[in-house]
């Protein structure tokens, strides 16, 4: 398909040959990750399925290009243009049968979106934490659980390092934030049993955990320092094959980017998160250019 539109663009549009070598580029760089997403051969496009692609895949595709191509706003519109091209022609032709592009917008040059993990990567990623969960050692039930707060509750490496033992109670997790501010984060059922686990390890190897003492702790039971921490996420990030950067802040990103998609309220997440305003909320959930807007607009209570 591909081709047809080349020459579509080529020979009935007439466009200049620089301005069609562009449009074939960006298109066979869009066809070729979309496959690779999938599991198709590196380096082809030829499963390319158009009429498989979505609005997200786009959104997706504009991230992974501004986060692992270092892509400048202007150069990434102008591939943009070029898929959106691409897929109104298709729909003029009826291969497919609704513009999948409409809602997304172009980037405004002074913003850079967030950095966030894919969908498709991040449940790699959880597989494999989950697997290390059920590990009887006490460093892979430690950075089991390292990684299950920063995701599950969105929290910042400071908030992480700060939790005790006391502050894990009835299904949640008390976080201390910024400026002192405390918020309750509830846990999923199976975070709560792995950190059961995981202190059942602890105690088990003779580190003594009392309710004033640091969740996440060295073998010798003393707190765990921000770079060890920062180290064992890029560790397991790279393990699971994610690329681009790799820090606690991007899994901080991730959670609210997943839960924006699920179709949370923004109020929602700016409690989970501890933002003080929705200003702030609003640059840590961006996952395409115009779904962010829709939300914001049915969540303003002046709307």
């Amino acid at each position: 398909m591909i081709d047809r539109f080349i020459e579509h663009i080529s020979a009935e549009l007439r466009y200049s040959e620089l301005t069609v070598k562009n449009y074939r580029r960006d298109l066979e760089h869009f066809a070729t990750w979309w496959c690779s997403e999938r599991g198709f051969e590196a380096g082809s496009f030829e499963n390319f399925d158009v009429t498989a692609v979505t609005a997200q895949d786009v959104s997706d595709w504009v991230l992974y290009r501004i986060e692992v191509g270092k892509l400048a706003a202007a150069t990434m519109n102008r591939e943009l243009s070029s898929i959106k091209s691409f897929f109104r022609f298709l729909r003029s032709k009826d291969i497919v049968k609704s513009d999948i592009l409409k809602r997304i917008g172009s980037l405004k040059a002074a913003k850079v979106l967030p950095v966030f993990v894919p969908q498709s990567r991040m449940e790699e990623m959880l597989e494999s934490v989950e697997e290390l969960s059920y590990e009887r050692d006490f460093r892979s039930q430690r950075d089991s659980i390292i990684i299950s707060l920063l995701y599950g509750c969105g929290i910042r490496l400071a908030e992480l390092l700060g939790i005790k033992v006391g502050h894990i109670s009835g299904g949640a997790v008390k976080i201390l934030g910024k400026g002192g501010k405390e918020r309750i984060v509830p846990l999923l059922p199976e975070l709560t049993a792995r950190i059961a686990r995981y202190t059942a390890v602890c105690r088990q190897m003779g580190i003594e955990l009392g309710s004033e003492s640091k969740l996440i702790v060295g073998s010798k039971g003393k707190p765990l320092s921000r770079s060890t921490v920062q180290r064992v996420v890029a560790n397991q990030m790279q393990l699971s094959g994610i690329q681009g950067r790799k820090s606690p802040h991007v899994l901080r990103h991730t959670f609210a980017t997943d839960l924006l998609r699920s179709g949370a309220d923004m109020r929602e997440i700016q409690e989970l998160m501890g933002h003080s305003s929705l200003r702030s909320t609003q640059h840590y959930t961006h996952t395409s250019i115009s779904q962010l807007q829709d939300a914001y607009d049915k969540a303003h209570p002046h709307k």
